[in-house]
């Protein structure tokens, strides 16, 4: 059976939160579609609310419950990514107990230190929602509004059970999807599955290890034990950040179980390469995913995750150049390349390494033109047809945002 990453939506289908009435998933469960999704689940003493989404959507999600089985007895955050803990101070009240796995200070102290760091390099993918942020906030008093991280009432540690209203709930940690607080929430008397973006927001891709907007590195072996967690459980339905549910105990294990193979035979031959010698591109350009595990790479990477998984083992030092060891960057000399070799030779070079399906090539030569001579019209039409070349072929949402942005940003400055 193909995939099922061929039949669900992409990244580009993400949306923020409405309002509009929670879908009803049958046993008590109501979804509210947005950047992440939040969830209600019905008890007979109130409800329990998975994630909040981000912190304009909060507002949203109390308008989408507003029917299901009131008061908020507790929240429970999957992990520490702004779209999931973001509406939950809006969504919180007075005697509402708010889950978190114990590392969660961690992302809460990231997102205190690194805001500014992140914030705009996560924009050139997610224009929308930038905008979205600025058209909820232009008729607001920004002193009225709380970005803040919300403080959890529980943590734990491993797993924590507890039950709401005649209805158990069963939380496990499963680092290493996209944080290292990350929990599923196990109903056992649904069989129902909540994995948060455990799997990323892809469901039935590979994980993305290494985040281009800047992130913290992910333990691919931990990723694969908590995926190891999801199959033990035996889920019946599993309720992810995005999107519908995966329906049927079969399905789901036949999907999980590939995932998990595919991110063991990444990990091994990666570091096959690292033990036999091989170097770092080698190993980007020859570990791939194998046919038979149809997994997508339309959110993360195989030829990043190589790279994010020797980097975890070996770290930044690739033992090729004595300059890799100081802080003076490559583009420092860009000058004299230039001037030695001429800007109309080295664009020439670039434009005939864009011709022979060479487009890295080609950019890493009008990289060097535009450091010396930003203004080189004929190295940035060059440039962009190298960007234009390598977009044809992209498939993964990031890679693809990439691109465009600087096919637009030189095309800007034409």
């Amino acid at each position: 059976m193909p995939g099922i990453h061929r039949e669900r939506p992409g990244a580009a289908d993400l949306a923020v939160a409405t309002g509009e009435p929670a879908v009803g998933l049958g046993d008590g469960i109501w979804m509210s579609p947005g950047v992440s999704n939040s969830y209600a689940i019905a008890t007979d003493d109130g409800r329990v609310i998975v994630n909040g989404g981000l912190f304009f959507e909060g507002a949203q999600r109390l308008t989408a419950f507003s029917d299901v089985a009131g008061p908020t007895r507790a929240i429970i955050v999957t992990q520490g990514h702004a779209d999931h803990w973001g509406g939950v101070n809006a969504l919180r009240e007075p005697d509402t107990d708010v889950v978190m796995h114990a590392n969660y200070r961690y992302w809460r102290d990231d997102n205190v230190r690194l805001g500014g760091y992140r914030a705009p390099k996560t924009q050139f993918a997610f224009k929308k929602f930038t905008d979205a942020v600025i058209e909820h906030l232009k008729d607001l008093d920004p002193a009225t509004i709380d970005f803040s991280f919300p403080e959890p009432t529980t943590t734990f540690d491993r797993d924590l059970d507890f039950t709401v209203g005649g209805r158990r709930f069963e939380l496990a940690w499963t680092p290493g999807g996209e944080t290292t607080d990350s929990l599923v929430i196990w109903l056992p008397q649904g069989r129902t599955l909540f994995t948060g973006n455990l799997f990323g927001p892809l469901f039935g891709h590979v994980p993305n290890l290494m985040t281009i907007r800047g992130d913290r590195y992910r333990d691919p072996i931990q990723y694969i034990e908590s995926l190891d967690t999801v199959l033990a459980y035996g889920p019946e339905r599993l309720v992810t950040g995005h999107f519908d549910p995966i329906e049927g105990a079969d399905r789901i294990a036949e999907e999980v179980t590939v995932m998990r193979d595919a991110m063991q035979v990444v990990h091994d031959r990666t570091v096959e390469h690292m033990a036999g010698g091989a170097d770092l591109y080698t190993a980007m350009r020859e570990v791939r995913v194998p046919e038979h595990l149809d997994v997508g790479e339309g959110y993360g990477k195989t030829s990043w995750n190589v790279r994010a998984i020797w980097e975890m083992y070996a770290g930044w030092f690739q033992h090729r150049s004595t300059t890799e060891l100081y802080g003076v960057a490559p583009q420092s000399v860009a000058a004299d390349v230039v001037n030695a070799a001429g800007a109309d030779a080295l664009v020439e070079a670039a434009r005939a390494h864009t011709a022979g399906g060479r487009a890295v090539q080609a950019l890493q030569l009008t990289d060097l033109v535009l450091s010396a001579e930003p203004d080189n019209a004929w190295a940035r039409a060059a440039a962009v047809e190298a960007h234009e070349a390598l977009l044809v072929g992209a498939e993964n949402f990031w890679e693809k945002a990439w691109l465009t942005k600087s096919i637009n940003e030189l095309r800007t400055s034409e």
